[in-house]
């Protein structure tokens, strides 16, 4: 074997196809782009669900119920999961550190799916009545705490300030009148 012989495992590299350099790139004459239209132009891009004016699919179909905008949403663990964890007490903030979790939301709720076969102590915002039930089957103690955030207000980031009784009062007509330098004199229509 010489070195004149070395080559890369077969496979192992594939040659890079240029794209709009004719019919010999292995793209074709039009680039895998057809013939004429919209859609063989540079920048084309179309929004998604367009169906080329036809109304879209997302609109043809009846639509049932509605997206409450102020719902309460608990972040959601059932027994069953509890059960696979290590540990006889959890909360929210150790479930939080596990990774078992991701937000909070408006706090902590347990659900009743799955067995639990050990005695656990567990704190949380909201229980079902099956996932009390069973943790109290097994010798646990469900801990319902308060403090939920079920808080529908905006966030304060979100909201115009409240004028105080103690700002400025804003001049009539919004200060739009004429402005006057010190010293000068408007004409009146008298003259």
């Amino acid at each position: 074997m010489n070195l004149s012989e070395l080559r890369p495992a077969e496979g192992s590299r594939k040659k890079r196809k240029r794209i709009g350099r004719g019919p010999g790139s292995g793209w074709g004459k039009t680039s895998g782009r057809g013939e004429k239209g919209q859609k063989s132009r540079s920048g084309y891009s179309s929004r998604v669900g367009f169906e080329g004016g036809q109304m879209p699919l997302n609109r043809r179909v009846p639509k049932r119920g509605f997206h409450n905008l102020f719902r309460t949403e608990y972040a959601t663990i059932n027994i069953g999961r509890l059960a696979e964890l290590e540990g006889s007490s959890f909360s929210a903030e150790s479930l939080m550190q596990a990774g078992v979790i991701r937000k909070l939301k408006a706090g902590l709720k347990i659900l009743g799916d799955g067995e639990l076969g050990r005695a656990i102590t567990v704190e949380a915002h909201k229980f079902t009545a099956q996932a009390k039930q069973k943790i109290e089957a097994a010798g646990g103690r469900p801990v319902e705490i308060d403090g939920a955030n079920t808080s529908r207000r905006p966030k304060p980031s979100r909201t115009i300030p409240r004028r105080n009784d103690s700002d400025p009062e804003p001049p009539p007509n919004g200060g739009g009148g004429p402005k006057e330098s010190p010293g000068s004199t408007v004409p009146s229509r008298e003259d």
